[in-house]
């Protein structure tokens, strides 16, 4: 087995739990729920049936993480992809929703 298959051998690093978190995306008279799906400090990836426009700034409430504003930087038909600032504040909200998906009990 080369190195690039062993790599892809192995499942993403997102737990069943994440999978199914619903948050909320909020922006100037817009409200919809999404499901978060990944996280990092760059930004996030969330499904959702109703997206904010491509380019509009939205506020991403977690119900454990709090809540950041991002930027819409991607639309598709089942989802959003926001974008961080990185900075610390989105480092620690990505931290804050990952470690509450780690010691979550199923």
């Amino acid at each position: 087995m080369t190195a690039v298959q062993n790599l892809n051998a192995f499942p993403r690093m997102a737990s069943r739990w994440r999978r199914r978190r619903f948050c909320v995306l909020k922006a100037a008279e817009f409200q919809t729920t999404a499901a978060l799906r990944d996280i990092s400090g760059s930004g996030a990836w969330l499904e959702t049936a109703d997206p904010p426009a491509l380019g509009a700034i939205v506020e991403l409430q977690h119900p454990d993480a709090g809540s950041i504003m991002a930027r819409v930087a991607g639309v598709a038909l089942d989802g959003v992809r926001l974008s961080f600032d990185g900075g610390e504040q989105a480092v620690a909200f990505a931290l804050g929703a990952i470690v509450n998906d780690m010691t979550r009990a199923e």
